[in-house]
């Protein structure tokens, strides 16, 4: 079973590595290069950052920002009671072995499991095609293009309704 667990500094080498990661590179776009120690270190009310572990071994990552209240304001004028959502498993290794469903079901739960949450965002390249169709199977519809560095995303949105309504994949 996956597990998820809130990232300590001893991820920060993991996670740096994974960044490396062909599979990693094509999905996010390479636009960011993310600055893990001080995401770690940044964890608080408005951003948590999640390994997923299987066996005791790392797996993959979770963020789970809210993004009216993270300072660098990536996400623009939101309103409030939304989170967003970054996920991708680590090695190519364990792609398509279900761990990614697990760790996004989890993920979901968490978010939704605050009262003050309507939605969720999740904001995938437009090129990314596998993507679009892992969110749709938890609800996510997609509500439009959106210019974030130089990465061009499909922005999806889950509302608290259709997660309820529709249980989990």
């Amino acid at each position: 079973m996956v597990y998820l667990r809130r990232a300590t500094p001893d991820d920060v080498e993991v996670l740096t590595h994974w960044d490396t990661q062909p599979h990693v590179i094509a999905a996010s776009g390479g636009d960011d290069v993310i600055d893990w120690p001080a995401e770690v270190a940044a964890q608080g009310s408005a951003q948590e950052t999640l390994i997923a572990e299987l066996d005791h071994q790392p797996i993959g990552v979770v963020q789970i920002i809210d993004p009216a209240e993270e300072p660098t304001h990536y996400w623009g004028d939101v309103s409030a009671g939304l989170r967003a959502i970054d996920i991708w498993i680590g090695e190519a290794a364990n792609l398509g072995r279900g761990y990614g469903t697990e760790m996004m079901r989890q993920a979901l739960d968490r978010c939704f499991d605050l009262p003050l949450v309507t939605a969720t965002l999740i904001d995938p390249l437009v090129s990314n095609a596998r993507s679009h169709r892992f969110y749709r199977r938890f609800g996510f519809v997609p509500i439009g293009e959106q210019t974030f560095g130089t990465d061009q995303c499909l922005v999806h949105r889950l509302d608290r309704t259709t997660w309820t309504n529709t249980g989990n994949p």
